[in-house]
């Protein structure tokens, strides 16, 4: 275990609503050490798929009062003004209804001091990002919370610049926070410094010129980007595809390091052009990617804004589903939408795309939405939050039996995040269920709330946050977390995940409530006996049994023993020791409890 830089954290100055995770895994880790949609994408350069859309799409498009877009000929005080009463709004509003999106136009903002509060989009309207250079901060805190960053979460940056005043820009967050596509002139501490933990974490397709320090992270997907220097580990730091990323080295320090993404598409981005004109821009398909996209040039295809619905708060899901049935992407602005029906994406190449972490509650027990077993679907920027009558699958890829090959288009969801209770006492069977094949998965977090309204064993009750039955699909950034059952249960051939996450479900209110059959508990992540290939790096999964510390998970991962089956990197945490996970995978690793120190690694399976 590796101490934080800096001296521990202090406890009494965590929150009073008692020992959680994000206390007792701060904790631990203290001794340790726009916007907008568009459709499909290609490698080849940049076009306009109409040349007559670019003059229509010039006037200012209503994206409606919650987005707020910034013109560098705007007064400084005046853009200052505006970002700091959002912030002042959403600094502590964890489960509040307002969103907001904050768009800056190409050009250079001298002296902008830009705090991310919760349900806040801070995004840069340039084709590159070095298009648009905030020269101040676009940064996170904790302060609401006295330094512990575990709850800082559903905000993001992407596309833009950042020159730090002082030479740093933190980014003290946890899960559903993403930091994508943005350059950094300086350093990115991922913590909120001496006194506080944090507990995310993701970044894709970014350029930080100085050190990032992880600090008191305890875990964190780095994908797709440069770095100047990375500095630190706790228990689970994952590297795919990236320049400057330090040497493979698992468990001390706890650095895994994946030279190349095998396929990705970046997510899709708002942007002006030349005229004034509004675009979308869908990065092109890649493999074996490594470092950033927007070095040489964007590779990718325009959309104009015309060709989108854009959906507001009160819109109902026959409008929504009427603009996707007539060929319209979707471009969802800031807002909570309750839906009484799913929304159905049934043509290839739909994108679909949330500002500001809009949020879909669906209502009588619908699915939220569902894709088609079709080609190059993109859903990105959303946040499904469960209603109080359980659907079987809140978000379905291709219906159950799909088979159609997907591999020169896939379907991706970036940046999807669902909630189950927290904001209200949700239930569902199953977040997300993925039947088409070579479906990409990128910064997921589907959780099962563990604090706020309506959470309870009996209440917020969920079985599974991912259920994969389609081939060949690759997460990266795969954070699932409290459901009751098989929390990851993945049952077609060729899967792969890079970086997992996990912590166990906190109320089991005893041993006899939580068997899987005569196993103790449940494995967080679960290989069906069927699959003959599968492969996974650097998987991290707690317990913290509060209602009961006697209870017992037999396994954190469990899978067959088979030549095409492999695991690389694990770490299992009994945080604050309540509970025990007896192995890591089967029945290999240490075990995990009140009697040792609570962190059990294992390098590789078989």
């Amino acid at each position: 275990m590796k101490p934080p830089a800096g001296p521990s954290p202090d406890p009494s100055r965590s929150p009073s609503r008692g020992l959680t995770r994000r206390t007792a895994l701060g904790g631990l880790a203290a001794l340790a050490a726009s916007p907008v949609l568009a459709g499909t994408a290609s490698a080849a350069p940049l076009r306009t798929r109409t040349p007559d859309s670019r003059t229509a799409a010039a006037a200012e498009p209503d994206l409606g009062p919650n987005v707020l877009v910034f013109d560098p000929s705007m007064p400084v005080a005046d853009i200052q003004a505006k970002v700091s009463s959002v912030f002042s709004t959403q600094e502590s509003n964890q489960f509040g209804t307002e969103r907001f999106a904050l768009l800056f136009k190409p050009g250079t903002y001298e002296g902008l001091d830009v705090n991310v509060g919760f349900y806040t989009h801070v995004a840069g309207l340039g084709l590159s990002p070095d298009d648009v250079d905030i020269h101040g901060l676009v940064h996170v805190e904790a302060d609401w919370m006295q330094g512990n960053a575990t709850q800082n979460f559903w905000r993001s940056a992407e596309n833009l610049s950042i020159t730090p005043t002082d030479g740093s820009n933190r980014w003290a967050v946890s899960q559903a926070a993403p930091l994508r596509r943005v350059h950094v002139r300086g350093e990115v501490p991922l913590w909120n410094g001496y006194d506080g933990w944090a507990s995310g974490g993701f970044m894709a397709d970014c350029k930080v010129d100085g050190r990032v320090v992880s600090g008191s992270q305890q875990q964190w997907l780095t994908r797709n980007s440069t770095l100047g220097e990375w500095a630190g580990s706790v228990w689970n730091m994952v590297f795919v595809g990236v320049d400057g990323a330090p040497p493979q080295n698992f468990p001390d320090p706890s650095h895994t390091v994946v030279d190349t993404a095998p396929v990705i598409r970046e997510k899709p981005f708002l942007y002006v052009d030349g005229s004034g004109a509004y675009q979308v821009f869908v990065p092109a398909l890649k493999t074996a990617a490594r470092g950033i996209t927007w070095s040489g040039g964007a590779q990718g295809d325009s959309i104009p804004l015309s060709d989108f619905h854009i959906a507001r708060e009160g819109d109902s899901a026959a409008v929504i589903n009427s603009a996707l049935s007539a060929g319209k992407h979707l471009l969802v602005t800031p807002g909570v939408y309750r839906l009484d029906d799913t929304l159905r994406i049934t043509r290839a190449g739909t994108v679909v795309l949330g500002l500001g972490i809009a949020t879909i509650v669906p209502g009588g027990g619908v699915t939220a939405i569902s894709v088609a077993d079709v080609d190059g679907v993109k859903i990105s920027g959303l946040l499904v939050d469960a209603g109080a009558t359980a659907p079987d699958v809140l978000v379905q890829v291709g219906p159950a039996g799909a088979a159609a090959d997907h591999s020169a288009d896939p379907t991706l969801l970036q940046d999807v995040f669902v909630r189950i209770g927290g904001a209200q006492a949700g239930r569902a069977r199953t977040s997300v269920e993925i039947n088409s094949s070579n479906v990409i998965g990128d910064n997921l977090w589907l959780w099962r709330a563990d604090h706020g309204t309506g959470v309870g064993w009996d209440v917020n009750t969920s079985d599974t946050g991912l259920v994969v039955n389609g081939a060949d699909v690759v997460m990266y950034g795969l954070f699932v977390e409290h459901h009751q059952k098989a929390e990851v249960a993945w049952k077609g051939n060729g899967g792969r995940t890079y970086f997992f996450q996990n912590e166990m479900p906190y109320d089991p209110p005893n041993q006899a409530a939580w068997k899987d059959g005569a196993r103790n508990g449940y494995a967080a992540y679960q290989v069906a006996p069927s699959v003959s290939s599968h492969e996974a790096w650097g998987l991290g999964s707690y317990c913290l049994f509060q209602a009961d510390p006697s209870v017992v998970s037999d396994n954190a991962i469990e899978a067959p023993d088979a030549p095409g089956v492999r695991f690389h990197d694990m770490v299992t945490v009994s945080l604050g020791n309540d509970g025990t996970i007896s192995h890591v995978v089967n029945t290999a690793g240490d075990p995990v409890n009140n009697d040792n120190t609570g962190i059990s690694y294992l390098v590789s399976y078989p």
